[in-house]
């Protein structure tokens, strides 16, 4: 009975991870991304069309048990066109939008990251004066029970 289990395990295992190491669909898939993403753009279709078909394309027929990431695919598709240059000559000055301004999305990130902070130093600032002028109240209350009051005096 435990051989038996030990038999089926080891048959599930390899069913489940032969399939991920012998598909060599990754460079069809990428390469025939690359063909449509260049086909689109040469035709006159904006960026973000060519680059969802190209996407999608890569997605699907990468099988296995992880998805490909934008960046992956962007990155297989300008790989692609790098190394056949003559097949898609064409397709070289349409790879900078695959790779968006790098030094603009870090800027981006430090301004939202400076705006967070100086909102935090402002929470905490508000915070300090509430708890400051709660103090002063209570001790303005305190004074008044600790005195009493009488309206002649002056």
């Amino acid at each position: 009975m435990q051989k038996f289990r030990q038999k089926k395990l080891i048959l599930l295992t390899l069913g489940f991870f032969i399939p991920l190491f012998l598909t060599n669909s990754n460079v069809n898939a990428s390469s025939f991304g690359a063909e449509i993403f260049c086909t689109m753009r040469d035709g006159g279709n904006d960026h973000e069309s060519s680059w969802d078909a190209a996407y999608t394309y890569i997605k699907k027929q990468k099988g296995g048990l992880f998805k490909v990431s934008p960046k992956n695919a962007a990155a297989q598709i300008t790989e692609t066109v790098i190394r056949e240059r003559e097949k898609f000559s064409y397709c070289v000055e349409y790879l900078d939008n695959l790779h968006p301004n790098r030094k603009l999305i870090r800027d981006l990130e430090k301004e939202e990251e400076r705006k967070e902070k100086e909102e935090k130093e402002r929470e905490a600032k508000r915070k300090k004066l509430e708890k400051e002028l709660e103090e002063t109240n209570k001790e303005i209350s305190e004074e008044f029970t600790n005195e009493s009051l009488d309206r002649y005096s002056y």
